[in-house]
């Protein structure tokens, strides 16, 4: 079994145990033809853990804080999906050119406050960036939160994510790809 499989394991053994603040119980995994239309809604593809993740253990509803967002339809706690959330943020970003947002980051999880953690699809291994739009600006906007989607799940899964108390204190790197990424760098 290979390092991701046994990750994926621990994943939905904790998301069949435990429940995010505000969902009842586990949304069923998205079909293929659902990932397939939320890909082509976004132009571009998930990476692979991230789609195992909604393909093999559920439509959102588990991970850290509030859980990961529903993909495409449905929401079942009045939290728009993250495929909605991406597409209304880039053209958002268009009609305020102070705050574009990043082609191939997918809010995936909130946070409250306005903050999010979205995967950087363009990534090798999905970079977890934290957006805080408490900042300022959108350039102190943008921060790594992992270095990868596998990194930001063990975290969450060994209590050692900066939102944990283990995790108190870290300092957050800024993401240095942030104006290169966006509409108006």
């Amino acid at each position: 079994m290979t390092e991701i499989e046994q990750l994926l394991d621990r994943v939905a053994a904790e998301a069949r145990t435990s429940r995010p603040w505000g969902w009842d119980s586990l949304p069923e995994p998205v079909s293929p033809d659902t990932l397939a239309r939320a890909e082509a809604a976004l132009g571009f593809g998930l990476p692979p853990l991230l789609a195992a993740l909604y393909s093999r253990i559920g439509d959102g509803g588990f991970g850290p804080e509030y859980g990961l967002l529903p993909l495409l339809e449905g929401p079942p706690r009045g939290e728009r999906p993250a495929v909605v959330q991406y597409l209304d943020n880039r053209q958002g970003g268009e009609k305020d050119p102070d705050w574009p947002w990043p082609a191939g980051v997918l809010p995936i999880s909130h946070w409250g406050c306005g903050m999010y953690a979205c995967v950087d699809s363009r990534s090798a291994h999905g970079t977890v960036l934290l957006f805080e739009p408490n900042a300022d600006e959108a350039d102190r906007a943008w921060y790594v939160d992992a270095p990868s989607l596998a990194d930001w799940l063990r975290g969450w899964l060994d209590g050692t994510g900066w939102y944990e108390e283990a995790g108190e204190g870290m300092d957050l790197e800024p993401w240095s790809e942030f104006r290169g990424r966006t509409a108006t760098g």
